[in-house]
């Protein structure tokens, strides 16, 4: 028998890691890119502006009874501090981490009237991807060998960040741009993008990939003329998140839209099984993107990616470091991964997650081998020299 969960801590943490938007001045991944929010002129010039990083890191440590420590990090601060150690905890304490079905059905039904999707969903997947490292931890094996094993040696990246043109230097196979300019920024602004788009096909050359990640920021007119243009003058490989997660519609008939050849891309902020089925029963895109810290953990994934590959589509899933290196190498329909280029410039490869994870796994030529993901749990450990908040301790945990 596996020793019982005894403890559950929660606590917040700032500047970077899992809430990887929370950079200081002149990074990339705050200069001047499209959001819902670039309508409005005061909050087009960076995303801090309108408060993207105010959540901070949600950190989940699980002490078992014999003093093994499972945790995991990912977005949520301080109101899913109080979620997890308020309500979650109840459904942890006592229990065997191989119960993970159990524990899962629990916390999502138990919130679903508040629930459903957003922040509650991201502390539940903490809590699961904690559940996963403890019970790696314990049975002393990777989780990826409790997924089922790797399909191949090596996981092979594309980079998101503002340089292609360094990553395709690096060995990635494919390279990512933000989309800087929405569409209140009129036809000026599209040509501005068309304009960057073909400065890096320039510098990147025609055999690498080039795609666009747009962060829900435009409208069915404009993502269907910016797809046409992409295509046909740069040959953009995707089309990302163009619109608002919660219009299925207009994704179905971007998908339609699209010139034939181009692929259309979303999923990073929807969330569990019944969210990602009706991106694919809609027929909404050609690639799912789920984020594991975000979309209700390994747990959930499990069930999203054998509904994908059911149905035939692609799952690549959205960062999130190593909690999404150990499911993309068990997975046929996962042929390659992403890497957030944490490095302001982006001119040099960090780890994503850095300060927080010590032992975090960094592509070299583009590549991780599946032997480096061979410590037990997610194999990583918490960086205990960074300041960590716990805001609602339990007493006696």
């Amino acid at each position: 028998m596996l020793p019982k969960i005894k403890y559950v801590r929660a606590y917040t943490a700032k500047g970077g890691g899992a809430d990887y938007h929370d950079q200081g001045a002149g990074h990339w991944i705050d200069d001047h890119i499209a959001t819902p929010m670039s309508r409005y002129p005061e909050y087009r010039q960076s995303r801090q502006s309108f408060g993207i990083n105010v959540l901070g890191t949600l950190v989940v440590e699980l002490e078992a009874e014999d003093g093994t420590i499972g945790f995991a990090v990912t977005t949520g601060g301080e109101p899913a501090c109080y979620i997890v150690e308020k309500h979650l905890s109840r459904f942890l304490i006592g229990r065997s981490p191989a119960e993970y079905e159990k524990i899962w059905d629990q916390m999502y039904f138990s919130s679903q009237y508040y629930g459903r999707k957003g922040l509650v969903v991201n502390a539940i997947s903490g809590v699961d991807l904690a559940i996963w490292d403890l019970l790696g931890k314990l049975r002393g094996e990777p989780v990826y060998h409790m997924l089922g094993g790797a399909v191949r040696d090596e996981l092979q990246f594309y980079a998101t960040g503002a340089r292609p043109d360094v990553a395709k230097e690096l060995g990635f196979i494919g390279g990512k741009l933000p989309l800087h300019h929405g569409p209140a920024e009129g036809l000026e602004g599209l040509q501005k993008n068309i304009e960057q788009l073909a400065d890096m096909r320039a510098k990147c050359g025609d055999d690498f990939w080039l795609m666009l990640d747009c962060w829900m920021s435009l409208d069915l007119d404009y993502a269907t003329r910016l797809a046409h243009r992409a295509w046909n003058e740069c040959g953009l490989k995707w089309i990302e998140e163009a619109l608002s997660p919660d219009d299925y519609w207009g994704y179905a008939a971007l998908k339609q839209n699209a010139p034939r050849g181009l692929l259309v891309t979303t999923g990073e902020h929807e969330a569990t099984r019944w969210g990602f089925r009706m991106l694919m029963d809609m027929d909404c895109c050609d690639i799912i993107q789920p984020d594991v810290g975000w979309c209700g953990g390994v747990t959930e994934l499990i069930k999203i990616a054998n509904y994908a590959d059911s149905r035939g589509v692609m799952m690549v899933p959205h960062g999130s470091s190593v909690y999404s290196y150990h499911f993309v190498i068990t997975r046929h329909n996962s042929p390659f991964a992403e890497f957030l280029m944490m490095h302001p410039g982006p001119t040099e490869v960090v780890p994503m997650f850095a300060p927080q994870l010590l032992g975090e796994p960094v592509p070299v030529n583009g590549r991780i081998r599946a032997s480096e993901l061979d410590k037990p749990g997610f194999g990583v450990e918490l960086n205990r020299d960074i300041p960590l908040h716990r805001p609602y301790p339990n007493e006696g945990h």
